[in-house]
């Protein structure tokens, strides 16, 4: 299968000469990684047969976090977290982004622009869904997934998705208080009052003479603010599980690389069967590490009762909910999500046997980590 990295190892160079001088480190960086993942140039994994006497040697995984070839597992354990968290209300998915005139504006300052979409968006969600004619209080808890991209990963299009059950914990905290039916916050209001938060967020970080530069007029117009009630908020958590452990474009959708040209499959706006499209290799590449986070930004972001260091925990507020639907809370067990475990490889050799890790390698071809095969009936984690 042809794939993001194949594609990158045959024109990022080229990109790199042309462009170099002008390269945020980061990019460089996570070009770097992915161009040499499973190549054997960040080491080896070193598997042998628990029947046979064959030792298989692969390459090790660069495990960025920008790598489509390392991220499936992640976003598998991520989803079944959230699935386990969700409460039997209904969700709503609530998206902020900016202007088209503004995005480069954005793009050339992402972390104070990315940090901004976050909190002024969780702002403007909170300040208005507390409102008395809505849930009437503020101790809610949600989460926040960043995106950068839109149905063509070469278009750059930031925006932050919200996933919010429709209530909220009472101010006292004895009770759970719910949204009426279908209906959040209204989004006119919000389209008004973010990019108010978000111009103040821009003068607190010395930028706001960039985005008048960029387009003055864009601070007095309502802004797209999205709010779409999700059911069960199932499917929203399915919808962007693919997305919070990768960026832009998956090996799925890479169709031919070639010295020239890449060509790629999407699915454009409003249409439901996907086209191809031809990019020059520099064009893939740029399209590909605009959407590169800055070091350590964080993609998701947890808010109110869902954030790890809530003093407000989850499982009480699920027993709220609980005894506000009139049932028995006794009868819930809280669900716990472990790590998942993948079957060992079957060796390709004898067909009988399977493959054990039992050495890691550096890159320099030094012993990281070393075991012994498994005893009969026990098995290791197949991982590195």
């Amino acid at each position: 299968m042809t794939t993001v990295a194949e594609a990158l190892r045959q024109h990022g160079d080229s990109y790199v000469k042309q462009f170099g001088r002008a390269m945020p480190r980061e990019h460089k960086r996570v070009l770097a990684l992915i161009t040499r993942c499973r190549t054997g140039e960040l080491g080896h994994l070193i598997k042998q047969c628990d029947t046979c006497p064959k030792v298989h040697w692969f390459g090790r995984s660069c495990g960025n976090r920008h790598c489509p070839n390392c991220q499936h597992d992640k976003s598998a354990l991520w989803l079944a977290k959230r699935l386990a968290q969700l409460l039997p209300v209904q969700y709503y998915l609530v998206t902020f982004t900016v202007p088209a005139a503004l995005r480069m504006v954005v793009r050339a300052n992402q972390r104070a622009c990315y940090g901004a979409l976050f909190e002024c968006g969780a702002q403007t969600l909170v300040e208005l869904a507390s409102g008395k004619r809505f849930i009437g209080s503020d101790r809610m808890g949600f989460f926040g997934a960043l995106h950068t991209w839109g149905r063509d990963f070469t278009v750059y299009n930031p925006h932050v998705h919200f996933v919010v059950p429709g209530g909220a914990v009472s101010q006292d905290g004895l009770k759970w208080m719910s949204a009426p039916e279908n209906f959040l916050f209204p989004e006119k209001v919000a389209a008004k009052i973010y990019p108010g938060k978000f111009r103040d967020a821009m003068r607190e970080a010395g930028l706001e003479h960039q985005f008048k530069q960029a387009d003055a007029a864009a601070w007095f117009k309502p802004w797209t603010v999205d709010v779409q009630a999700v059911g069960n908020g199932q499917a929203a958590l399915k919808y962007l599980a693919p997305y919070v452990n990768r960026v832009a474009i998956s090996n799925k959708r890479i169709e031919a690389v070639d010295e020239k040209n890449v060509t790629y499959r999407f699915t454009p706006s409003g249409k439901s069967q996907s086209r191809t499209r031809d990019v020059s290799g520099n064009e893939f590449v740029r399209g590909f590490l605009q959407h590169t986070l800055p070091s350590r930004f964080q993609r998701i972001r947890y808010y109110g009762w869902a954030s790890a260091n809530s003093k407000l925990k989850f499982q009480y507020v699920q027993m709220l909910v609980y005894f506000f639907l009139g049932w028995c809370w006794l009868m819930k067990q809280h669900q716990v999500v472990t790590e998942i475990q993948k079957p060992p490889t079957p060796c390709p050799d004898c067909k009988i046997g399977h493959l054990y890790l039992t050495m890691i390698t550096d890159a320099a071809g030094r012993v990281i980590f070393r075991r012994p095969l498994p005893m009969h009936g026990v098995a290791y984690l197949d991982s590195g």
